[in-house]
């Protein structure tokens, strides 16, 4: 076992940015691109991906249990009600990235997904609503697979527009693929087809509502 996922699979093709590392491999295999539906770990992903920012993702999984702990398990309701006694404390946290516009910015951003919830009802539904059927594609990478996009473009301007932080174009596209409102697992991976099934019940789940 890696933490909370099972060890990564064997004798499987997959995308090739995983490195060798055994919690990254598991990360790729049993979570990556797969719906998430969970309004707490939706929210908890768009923090953790904006600590990423300037960093590498291994980083923040490593450190992914310690976010956790020092962000009341990122309930939105818990994490709004940081004070600035919270966010010293946060500051003098080895276990997590000791950054304070980032730190600020998970605050704020709770107190935002309130707002968001009680505006749209879910936060979930909130941001499947920007979920794609076809990922889009540039010439411009050796995958084709873009940094950002124009969906992921347009939903951080709503982020931006709604009062979030540190939810730039290419941190909510990353945000997508982790999250499965875009499929980016190389088409040879075994995860691609796996993860297309799971978005499509989850979006025909969600139709049917």
């Amino acid at each position: 076992m890696t933490g909370e996922f099972p060890a990564p699979l064997e004798g499987v093709t997959r995308c090739g940015w995983p490195t060798d590392d055994e919690l990254y491999l598991s990360y790729h295999d049993h979570e990556w691109g797969r719906p998430t539906t969970d309004a707490h770990r939706l929210f908890e992903k768009v923090c953790l991906e904006g600590f990423q920012s300037g960093l590498s993702w291994i980083t923040i999984l490593r450190k992914r249990e310690n976010f956790r702990a020092a962000f009341a398990g990122f309930d939105p309701e818990r994490v709004a009600a940081f004070g600035d006694a919270d966010v010293e404390r946060l500051l003098g946290d080895a276990g997590i990235i000791r950054h304070r516009g980032k730190i600020e910015a998970t605050i704020n951003n709770a107190q935002r997904a309130i707002e968001l919830v009680e505006q749209a009802g879910s936060l979930v539904d909130w941001f499947w609503s920007w979920a794609v059927i076809e990922p889009e594609r540039t010439p411009d990478t050796p995958d084709g697979i873009p940094a950002s996009t124009a969906r992921s473009t347009a939903l951080s301007k709503e982020l931006k527009r709604r009062g979030w932080r540190f939810v730039g174009p290419t941190t909510a596209y990353a945000f997508m693929q982790s999250e499965g409102l875009t499929n980016d697992h190389d088409d040879g991976c075994f995860a691609h087809r796996e993860c297309e099934a799971e978005r499509t019940a989850f979006l025909a789940e969600r139709t049917l509502r």
